[in-house]
Order: C-alpha cells, then structure tokens, then sequence
C-alpha cells in the first residue's frame, strides 16, 4: 500500500478510575486546562488521520469539561464500561472503533502531560519509514509511550487481558519494533500520585 494511502489511528486512553490519586488524573490542573485537554490538544493537532478518546470512570463530568473540543471531526469520544478489568479493555474498546477502517493504531496515555505532536509525529513518520509492525519512543536506552502497531497485530490487541497492556507483543516481536529516540528534551514520566503531581507542578514552575 502506498504510504500516503495509509491511515492511522490514535487511541488516547483516559478511562481509569485515579485510585493512587485519590481523583481523577483527567481533571488536573495544567497551565490553565485540564491534564486531560493538555494531552488532547496534542494529539489532536499532529498528523494522526483519527483520534479515539477513551473514557471511563466519571466519563460525562470529563465529556463537559473537555467540550470545546467535541466538534473536531478528527475525534471520537467512547465510552469503556469495561475500564475496571484494566488498560486492555481500553485498547480493545478503541481499536474495536477503527480496526477495519485504519492500517495504523498509536496507544497515547493521558496521564503523561509532555506527550506533544511532535514527539507523535516523529514516531509515526520513523515507524513507517522503517516498515516495522511495532514502533515506540525510546527514553534512555528504555521503551517508553506513545507506541504503534500495525493492522496485521490487531487480532493480538484484541485479545489481551488485564492491566498490562501490549507489552507482551513488545516482547515476542523484539526483533521487528521500531524504537526512536525523541529529537528534544521529552519527560515521559506519567502522573500516578499525588507526589507525581507536585513533582510535574514544581518543574512547570521551573520551565
């Protein structure tokens, strides 16, 4: 298939339930939007032919807050009624929108504010160049998020179970992932707690 035929999905994935938080991550503060508007923003604006947004735990408060954003043709806004059996069930959600209709899916997490569409599209365009099934970001010498697959994998997407995600495929098709490293400073850490929230606060302040 000609490169510039093929299509590519991003699943953003914010449907858990914050319980290390103690609230929801998605509503956070960050620079006078919402964490999850931050990341949304992001994806939205790179080269990602379709977005999926992901919903979960306290889905309709998070609908409102993110509004202004609902009339993008690019995105789709579903819900996981499943988000308790884990982050599998929120790819398997995502993927089940646009499997049959995107050769490309990227897994982007919500919790991880510095994601920006320029990391995403450096990964999109070195994964497609390499012609790799599996593609990630590489943040010192360890696999990190956003990651992407392609259609020929999404019958093992759709079968995973549990809260571990794809790193099962990352492990059996070792020999066939494309890894790159980010062209600028990235922090890939997510946030989790509410130490992991002062922490990204703080060096806001300090940026």
């Amino acid at each position: 298939m000609d490169r510039n035929q093929e299509k590519i999905a991003g699943l953003l994935l914010a449907a858990g339930a914050s319980t290390r938080m103690g609230r929801p991550k998605q509503l956070l503060a960050a620079e006078g939007v919402t964490l999850l508007e931050r990341v949304l923003g992001e994806v939205l604006k790179s080269d990602l032919d379709k977005v999926v947004l992901v919903l979960g735990h306290q889905a309709e408060e998070i609908k409102e807050v993110i509004g202004r954003f609902l009339e993008d043709p690019k995105l789709s806004v579903i819900e996981n009624r499943h988000y308790k059996k884990g982050i599998s069930s929120s790819i398997i959600a995502g993927l089940s929108i646009v499997k049959k209709s995107h050769d490309h899916v990227m897994i982007l997490l919500a919790d991880m504010p510095h994601i920006d569409a320029n990391l995403i599209n450096l990964l999109l365009d070195r994964y497609l160049d390499s012609g790799f099934p599996i593609g990630a970001v590489e943040v010192e010498q360890k696999r990190s998020h956003p990651v992407i697959f392609n259609r020929n994998l999404y019958p093992e997407l759709l079968k995973l179970q549990g809260d571990t995600g794809a790193r099962g495929l990352f492990q059996k098709y070792d020999k066939s992932v494309c890894l790159i490293e980010p062209d600028r400073f990235y922090d890939d850490r997510d946030i989790d707690t509410p130490e992991d929230y002062t922490e990204f606060q703080k060096a806001l302040q300090d940026s």
